[in-house]
């Protein structure tokens, strides 16, 4: 250490030596710190918070084999409905607390779009997919293609005997034997509904006749369930025998858990939503969810997603022959104009919620 000059007063050398001895004390604890936060095992993990509808066993898949090329990232995820996480988002859009949301029909997708909620990103892919399935802005992209279907308890019901189109749900025989997943939280009930309106409105101009054929689906529903998991083990356990609902949920249940359920692709046309992508405006760890949105949306992932989840791939550059057999069939998907779907459904739904919903028994 340097002496200090001889011409400085006692109490100023003083003063000098103690600043000296404390600007020496903060130069190790920094360098200290440095030496810590650089050494290999102690680096700050990346971080990755998905919100997504996709299932726990689907997520925990994915984000296992991410980890497993990207060890350093902590990725966390919060499962739940489509609109539960629209909601989210908008309830967070000035403090954004997620990076990526993955998955939600299109309709939502560019709802959240109209409202700022989401972040530009042109992912790598872009070109192989067709224009109706993403957003002109690149604010979301789709990445799988979700039917819905008629599906009922196949140890019940004989395949003859089952509804072949929506309006054979109504026929009397199946009173108080249907069970329906609440719309509300729900892009698949919410297409599936909206659908069944959309059938007399786009003639009429008017959603009465639309909401004639909700209340006499009401007079035959069992039960309005929380969500998908127990609208599948309701139907298993016969507490109603016919449902409406998605195409890869009912292949999990039948398959993975070997559930009796059969499904039908209603004769007159089928609703098809577009599962979507989207980085979250504002998102903490932009480039980390970037990453991840390639990740998953791979030839390999996507493919992965089709054998192990029956999750239908938009991209038109994958290998077909790699897919389900099922998956390369013709669907006959109902036209149906989704932008004023989009913005009809709400009040649409508000009606069936205070107007329908559980009246018709009373």
């Amino acid at each position: 250490m340097l002496a200090c000059p001889h011409y400085l007063s006692a109490s100023a050398k003083s003063h000098l030596m103690r600043t000296k001895f404390y600007a020496s004390i903060v130069v190790v604890f920094i360098s200290a710190l440095l030496f810590s936060c650089n050494r290999p095992g102690n680096q700050t993990s990346h971080k990755l918070l998905i919100y997504t509808p996709h299932g726990q066993d689907m997520l925990r898949d994915f984000v296992a084999r991410y980890k497993a090329e990207y060890p350093d990232v902590d990725v966390q995820f919060l499962d739940m409905g489509s609109r539960e996480v629209f909601e989210r988002v908008r309830a967070e859009r000035n403090r954004p607390q997620a990076d990526l949301w993955w998955g939600a029909a299109h309709t939502t997708f560019q709802t959240a779009a109209d409202e700022n909620l989401l972040a530009p990103y042109r992912p790598t892919w872009a070109d192989k997919i067709p224009k109706t399935s993403r957003d002109d802005q690149d604010r979301w992209y789709g990445t799988y293609q979700t039917p819905e279907v008629i599906v009922y308890n196949s140890d019940a019901v004989k395949a003859e005997e089952t509804p072949k189109d929506w309006d054979d749900v109504l026929d009397p025989r199946w009173r108080d034997k249907v069970l329906i997943r609440n719309p509300n939280p729900s892009d698949s009930m919410r297409a599936i509904f909206a659908a069944m309106i959309w059938r007399f409105y786009k003639d009429t101009g008017s959603p009465d006749k639309g909401y004639d054929w909700l209340r006499r689906l009401d007079t035959n529903v069992h039960e309005y369930t929380a969500d998908g998991t127990i609208l599948m083990q309701k139907l298993v356990r016969r507490e109603g025998l016919i449902s409406l609902w998605n195409l890869p949920d009912v292949w999990i249940y039948k398959e993975q858990k070997g559930f009796p359920i059969g499904y039908v692709f209603p004769r007159s046309g089928t609703p098809v939503i577009t599962e979507g992508i989207a980085v979250v405006s504002g998102a903490p760890h932009e480039e980390e969810a970037r990453r991840f949105y390639e990740f998953v949306t791979t030839p390999e992932s996507l493919e992965l997603s089709a054998k192990k989840y029956y999750r239908i791939p938009i991209r038109r550059d994958l290998d077909r022959a790699q897919l389900p057999a099922w998956m390369n069939e013709p669907v006959n998907e109902m036209p149906l104009d989704w932008d004023v779907l989009r913005k009809q459904t709400n009040e649409w739904l508000r009606y069936w919620d205070t107007e329908i919903r559980g009246r018709s028994k009373k």
